[in-house]
């Protein structure tokens, strides 16, 4: 195990992203008597990989960003993440509510402001649709077939989640974990040869 990743969480407020970690990390939701808007909390987990090492994860836990915050009067992609997070970063958790399309616009646009203003380091991401009620609503269908065709553009891993289910968030932390963290490489030094050549040429 070695330097801790760092993965960034985020998303429209009230999606679930406190309660996903709480839940991946701990087993349980947090005090629903105690909640409040989350402005910024770190989490550090060593969470499982593939290849069954476990690696150990500092999440970062943003504030939850506002429909208002997602575009300007001028319609450009105004800032939304503060700009330390954007070069700390080594992976990011993407959560929308499946039930809730515009939770989903708003990570759309913010994924363009993270890869407008980033460095060129590559960083590995997931999106997490997350299902926070039992019931069916006719706009969940239409929400996640939208979510799935820009992940599939985007080239981003999308995962069907619950806050409520823990089963249901192993896959989607240990493949970050994974990604994060790739087994060690071959040596790139060519195969030294044991034998000594003799010269055939006349001293």
């Amino acid at each position: 195990m070695g330097k801790p990743s760092k993965v960034v969480v985020c998303g429209m407020k009230g999606v679930g992203k406190t309660s996903i970690l709480q839940q991946a990390i701990y087993g349980q939701l947090p005090n629903t008597s105690e909640l409040f808007p989350t402005i910024e909390d770190i989490y550090v987990a060593n969470i499982e990989t593939d290849r069954g090492t476990r690696e150990k994860i500092r999440f970062y836990d943003t504030a939850g960003i506002e429909k208002s915050q997602t575009s300007t009067a001028n319609g450009t992609t105004s800032q939304q993440l503060p700009r330390h997070y954007l070069v700390l970063a080594d992976g990011y958790i993407f959560v929308y509510d499946v039930e809730n399309l515009e939770s989903l616009d708003v990570l759309i646009s913010l994924k363009k402001d993270i890869d407008k203003n980033k460095d060129k380091k590559e960083v590995t991401a997931i999106v997490i649709g997350n299902k926070s009620t039992n019931g069916s609503n006719p706009e969940s269908e239409s929400t996640l077939n939208k979510a799935i065709a820009w992940c599939s553009k985007e080239k981003i891993r999308h995962f069907n989640g619950s806050a409520k289910q823990r089963i249901t968030l192993f896959e989607p932390f240990t493949y970050l974990s994974s990604k994060l963290n790739p087994p060690p490489s071959k040596s790139t030094f060519p195969q030294l040869s044991m034998g000594r050549k003799t010269s055939t040429r006349d001293n």
